[in-house]
């Protein structure tokens, strides 16, 4: 498992927990909250378009 730094979880209404993560290559990862070592990978980028999408209401769904 690679060394990744989680930010502290992102829950929406209390319920569906997630947490990010970057690690020292510039990989980012996100996870269920509690479930950290089974998780997706992607660019930094890549996940920084994502969150920039569901915040402008482009994928709110996913939340």
């Amino acid at each position: 498992m690679p060394d990744i730094t989680w930010s502290d979880p992102f829950c929406a209404e209390a319920v569906n927990c997630f947490r990010l993560g970057v690690d020292a290559d510039g990989n980012a990862y996100i996870a269920l909250n509690g479930a950290e070592d089974v998780y997706l990978t992607d660019t930094h980028d890549a996940l920084r378009q994502m969150i920039a999408d569901i915040k402008a209401g482009k994928a709110d769904h996913l939340l």
